[in-house]
């Protein structure tokens, strides 16, 4: 496969610290609305938890962003919407006491040139789990998720876990804006960050991915890579034993195959 191409309007660029508030709203936004699992699963008070979400992900994007490893979308064209927006580049206008709002809002307050963000960090600097745990809490079931491709990865685990800095990138957090999607950005990012990341020295990437788009993006890289799923599960097949032996399968109705994807950069 040839590397995706964007237009020359829009630039691939390291997220610095300073797009840290943008990032944190593009990757709520997305998640609580766009997602064919968040949105589904949890179709009420998504503003709400839209608000949530976003300041819960304040050390999930942080610890993503200062690793250098991160990138985003940027729109070199942009026209801002609000005049105080100019000065700093961009801005956020989000009311957190106003649970009304609706998703189209929302993006609208959302005044900046960032389109999507693609997260990662060096799988040998582990994030501290207790600081991602108010991202779960908003998103209960994705740390079932998380357990659960873990669980159907036959690897051993001396094969693939890092030893040493700058061996494995961990992809953690997959969002582009509403009103942007289908622009290709996912897939060009994407292609960016293996190109990026063999630079670097790294010989592997892996991803967890819960959009069939991802799936397919991170399954069939540009050459000379290689990409294989390590794991999958579905939604609607997943089940769980309850407290008095009972199988349940807590994530019907929502069909939506998950995959655990490494890439072979060298």
């Amino acid at each position: 496969m040839d590397d995706a191409k964007l237009s020359s309007r829009y630039a691939i660029r390291p997220l610095e610290i300073e797009h840290l508030e943008w990032a944190k709203a593009v990757f709520a936004h997305s998640f609580v609305f766009g997602s064919p699992i968040w949105r589904n699963l949890y179709p009420s008070d998504r503003t709400a938890r839209f608000y949530g979400l976003y300041k819960a992900s304040n050390y999930l994007i942080k610890y993503q962003i200062s690793s250098g490893l991160s990138l985003g979308i940027f729109d070199t064209e942009y026209k801002f919407k609000n005049s105080e927006s100019v000065a700093s580049g961009g801005n956020l206008y989000f009311n957190f006491s106003d649970p009304t709002i609706d998703e189209d809002e929302l993006l609208r307050q959302m005044d900046t040139p960032l389109v999507s963000i693609a997260c990662a960090f060096d799988a040998f600097y582990a994030m501290d789990n207790k600081f991602v745990a108010p991202v779960t809490g908003r998103l209960p079931a994705s740390a079932s998720f998380y357990e659960a491709l873990a669980a159907r990865d036959s690897r051993d685990p001396k094969t693939w876990l890092p030893t040493a800095p700058g061996q494995v990138l961990q992809r953690m957090g997959t969002a582009t804006r509403a009103d942007a999607e289908g622009g290709g950005f996912m897939k060009a990012m994407a292609h960016h960050m293996m190109r990026r990341a063999a630079e670097k020295g790294f010989s592997r990437i892996q991803i967890e991915c819960f959009h069939d788009a991802v799936t397919a993006v991170w399954t069939n890289p540009p050459v000379p890579f290689k990409g294989n799923v390590a794991g999958e599960v579905n939604t609607y097949t997943l089940d769980e034993t309850d407290e008095y032996g009972r199988r349940r399968f807590p994530y019907r109705p929502v069909k939506q195959r998950l995959t655990k994807v490494y890439v072979t950069l060298r």
